[in-house]
């Protein structure tokens, strides 16, 4: 575990946060039933700069923390309460108390936790971790750090089948397309996976390093890199290509997973690409563009030259607090080793069939964006998915309502986005 320094009001808070929900049945007439929130629970404190992830995990008598970004893993929660919806948790570490309440409500845990007099928001909701995944559909491969879980689709019937190593997103996000540091679930991923079983295309998803199943192999936020999410991604490949249930393997890269699985179809030599909602540009154009509508112009200045510098390979130690949450020193080096990887560049190394798509409503990145990089590789196909946000969800054209679909597990994909995979893949990776 590494050390708590840099974030301890954080982590501190974190354990309080959780406990309030897990833990021994205490006076059994004024207390609750302690099964109403077993299992797991994921979300986050919002703590100064960012969220802080946390995933929490009841049992009948116990209880357990882990905080991915901090290299906390399965710590052990104490003395918590519940009275009916209200929980109560206090805590008592290095001779500080902390205290944390909060209420139940369905598969919502909201509340503060208090610190020598700070106070700390949080939110959890019932989480996925190992559920509903059966353990024959769980699959293992060796990594930098330890061994990676994954989760395989096969198709029903006779193989060889073509399978595709699908790669989520940016930031905590989960092998479903969940993120722990949003509300609610679009379980976009494991939809996308489940819909091309029924079309004969087995899939492996796994959770990012230090999320989920994979919560383990988190480290320091000063110590991950880009190139560990590669080096992850290639080693799934390669483990599909010496499979004899597959015939073929190619990669689905979504949002930031698209330059990952550029850089490691060329690695492993895979035999497909497709990119969903992947950027054409390079990180620090994007974010420039982000940050464009967001700071006057002083600090946004000082975000240019900052990013100069990182791409040079230069950390930056004075930081405005306002650009903090961006360029916080910890989170430097993952972005000096992000700023080397050119996305046209990237693609234009693929020898295999590579598909472009994007949705004409998504809000994060634009069907420019997918132009760019069907540009840079003109042999690849392009597809445009009408109504489709960045999720992969249909969504409506006004800003609150594309936004509602990221948390709406009931939505379908949109629609021509399978179709347009599967005859892509059917006419390429057979």
């Amino acid at each position: 575990m590494r050390r708590l320094s840099i974030v301890f009001c954080s982590l501190a808070i974190v354990f309080l946060l959780l406990t309030a929900c897990v833990k021994e049945k205490e006076e059994a007439s004024e207390m609750g039933s302690l099964e109403n929130i077993e299992g797991v629970w994921e979300g986050t404190i919002d703590t100064p700069n960012q969220p802080l992830p946390i995933i929490i995990e009841f049992e009948l008598d116990k209880g357990k923390i882990s905080i991915p970004v901090q290299g906390v893993s399965n710590y052990p929660l104490t003395n918590v309460k519940l009275n009916e919806s209200d929980v109560f948790f206090s805590m008592n570490i290095q001779g500080q108390n902390l205290t944390f309440n909060g209420k139940v409500e369905q598969e919502n845990i909201t509340g503060t936790f208090t610190q020598q007099g700070q106070a700390f928001p949080f939110k959890l909701l019932k989480g996925s971790k190992e559920e509903e995944v059966e353990k024959d559909r769980l699959i293992e491969v060796k990594v930098e750090d330890g061994t990676m879980s994954g989760q395989l689709e096969i198709p029903k019937g006779e193989g060889p089948f073509p399978l595709m190593v699908i790669i989520a997103g940016s930031g905590p996000t989960d092998r479903n397309g969940n993120s722990i540091a949003l509300p609610g679930k679009n379980n976009s991923l494991k939809m996308l996976a489940e819909e091309l079983a029924g079309n004969g295309i087995a899939t492996i998803r796994y959770d990012k390093r230090g999320v989920g199943i994979n919560t383990s192999l988190a480290g320091g936020e000063e110590d991950l890199r880009f190139d560990q999410y590669i080096n992850d991604a290639t080693a799934w490949v390669q483990f599909a290509k010496s499979d004899e249930r597959f015939s073929k393997v190619g990669v689905i890269g979504h949002s930031e997973g698209s330059l990952i699985g550029m850089v490691a179809s060329h690695k492993a030599d895979a035999d497909a690409f497709i990119s969903i909602a992947g950027a054409g540009r390079p990180i620090d154009q994007i974010l420039l563009e982000q940050l464009q509508a967001q700071l006057p112009e002083n600090l946004l200045e000082e975000s240019t030259n900052i990013l100069e510098k990182l791409k040079q390979g230069e950390q930056v130690k004075t930081v405005s607090q306002e650009l903090q949450s961006v360029f916080r020193l910890s989170v430097q080096p993952y972005m000096i080793s992000w700023l080397q990887y050119d996305p046209a560049e990237q693609l234009q190394k693929l020898t295999g069939s590579v598909l472009i798509v994007n949705g004409n409503l998504d809000i994060q990145v634009s069907v420019k964006d997918a132009e760019l990089l069907h540009q840079a590789k003109e042999d690849s196909d392009l597809l445009i998915v009408d109504k489709m946000n960045h999720v992969l969800k249909e969504a409506p054209a006004d800003r609150e309502g594309n936004i509602a679909a990221y948390s709406n597990p009931d939505l379908p994909l949109a629609e021509g986005l399978i179709d347009g995979i599967v005859s892509f893949l059917q006419a390429h990776v057979k």
